[in-house]
């Protein structure tokens, strides 16, 4: 059967799976304040929007927790179908509902697939993308959450605007079944990771599909060669364990890096992007912005998002992990803790804003202007550094044989705060107001020290390296960025050939 193997082609469909993330993200976020919905299910108060938008990240954890399991038997690539299928019945579900209970079965059953294809996605990619541009091509994934929050927002956005009644939203959540539907027919055409070829002793595959992806198809290319040994290895020190579980995670020579991966996700979401994404009409509403103006500011916060991370993608594997996580990390506290001083000096406390009293802190003129202001800079950096950084790094840091169970448990983290989030939100909005901010602040300052002790630098090496980094117990704060073993092993390999190749030709002169 016919095989794409242009790695850029690869992450361009691969990723579609982060997009149906970002599509559930902005679908919600678009219609908390619009009256189509609101009309249909009864004015939500904060609590129960809260559960509503936290249902998701209830399927996610669940499908996150269960990644590991499918995708070890089946392969990546079977678990990203089996995620697809599910999206589709998901999208039906949404776009059909009769009331929240439907609503939320819909969303938790979108979350399930969610789940898996936010850590799958990522490890698929990792294994299959060139140790020099893994970063840049894991990377993908959260543009394409980005590109999926502007579609949905636009699309859901063209609803509000010209469709009465609940048949605006039944059209925008239908129309993402479309999407899933892609993915699951572009699949098909998709190589196995050449990793999970060979935990499974399928060693003619593993050495065809590196050889198509890093070889342009020449089996004895030094890299393709170079990257089988380090394979090799890997895959004879992962079958000389028995089965993995949840609790080898957690084992002397792992939980170090079960540490790192799954903390870098939680930290992601303590950082605050849910509070600008899932309820950035809200933070537009007590700026004073409502109705139409909202969702158009909204619009372009969501486009500022989406040119940050394009900007940084073609250089995040020449910069580093570790500068990015760090200076995202201050640079964050720093607009929480402006955002909240704002808030607090020139607010005052409402009854509600535009009819929702879920809101009840306002702030107006030149410091409502700042308020956006400060929210469009928070997401810029947010786009430059741990949005794709995040997903990036939880990909690298296990070994093979703890990876798919590995990234779907620090996925599984990361949907466990969304969903906290999620619910904390809204109330936090209507009770605690501008103090929200310095909760979000404080996380900001906590997670720079926990990255600068323990978070190695993970960018310009293998995969197989970066085993050997942690297990060599270096002080994060010395493990720079260098040329990866794999092309100096590719040198040798060449060299050897070339050797080789001379030696023959001698020979054929004496003759």
């Amino acid at each position: 059967m016919y095989r794409i193997y242009n790695i850029y082609v690869l992450a361009g469909f691969g990723t579609i799976g982060g997009m149906l993330f970002g599509f559930d993200i902005s679908s919600m976020s678009a219609w908390i304040g619009a009256r189509q919905y609101t009309d249909y299910f009864n004015d939500p108060d904060s609590t129960l929007q809260g559960g509503i938008t936290a249902s998701m990240s209830g399927g996610s954890l669940i499908g996150a927790l269960a990644a590991g399991f499918i995708a070890d038997p089946l392969g990546r690539r079977g678990a990203l179908q089996v995620a697809s299928v599910i999206w589709i019945i998901g999208a039906i579900l949404q776009c059909s509902s009769q009331n929240v209970a439907h609503l939320i079965v819909g969303r938790v059953v979108s979350g399930l697939s969610i789940g898996i294809t936010s850590s799958q996605c990522c490890v698929y990619l990792a294994e299959l993308a060139p140790s020099k541009i893994r970063g840049r091509i894991v990377g993908i994934q959260q543009w394409s959450i980005e590109w999926g929050i502007l579609i949905m927002y636009l699309i859901s956005y063209g609803c509000v605007m010209t469709v009465d009644g609940p048949a605006a939203w039944r059209i925008a959540w239908g129309v993402q079944a479309i999407p899933g539907a892609v993915l699951l027919a572009a699949l098909f055409f998709f190589p196995e990771s050449p990793r999970w070829l060979a935990g499974r002793d399928r060693w003619e595959e593993t050495h065809e599909v590196l050889a198509n992806l890093h070889g342009g198809g020449d089996r004895d290319d030094p890299i393709v060669l170079a990257e089988l040994e380090e394979v090799k290895e890997a895959a004879r020190i992962a079958m000389e364990a028995k089965d993995v579980s949840f609790f080898g995670l957690f084992g002397p020579r792992i939980w170090k890096r079960t540490l790192a991966g799954t903390s870098v996700q939680i930290w992601q979401q303590l950082l605050g992007g849910n509070v600008m994404l899932y309820y950035l009409v809200y933070i537009f509403n007590m700026a004073g912005l409502t109705g139409n103006v909202a969702l158009t500011s909204s619009i372009i916060q969501y486009v500022l998002f989406l040119v940050t991370t394009a900007f940084i993608l073609p250089i995040v594997d020449r910069v580093g992990r570790r500068p990015l996580l760090l200076g995202g990390a201050i640079f964050a506290s720093i607009v929480h803790f402006a955002t909240a001083g704002v808030m607090a000096t020139y607010g005052y406390p409402v009854d509600s804003i535009d009819g929702n009293a879920n809101l009840r802190w306002a702030v107006e003129g030149d410091p409502a202007r700042a308020i956006i202001a400060l929210s469009y800079i928070f997401v810029a950096m947010y786009g430059l550094t741990w949005a794709p950084i995040g997903w990036i790094y939880c990909s690298e840091v296990f070994p093979l044989r703890y990876r798919a169970k590995g990234v779907g448990l620090s996925a599984a983290c990361n949907w466990a705060i969304n969903l906290a989030l999620a619910f904390f939100v809204p109330p936090a909005f209507t009770n605690i107001q501008w103090r929200t901010y310095i909760i979000f602040g404080v996380f900001c300052f906590a997670m720079t020290f926990h990255v600068f002790f323990l978070y190695p630098e993970t960018s310009g090496k293998s995969l197989e390296e970066i085993d050997l980094l942690f297990d060599q117990n270096l002080s994060a704060w010395r493990t720079g960025s260098k040329t990866s073993h794999l092309h100096t092993r590719a040198a040798e390999l060449a060299n050897e050939k070339g050797a080789g190749a001379t030696a023959t030709a001698t020979e054929e002169e004496r003759a």
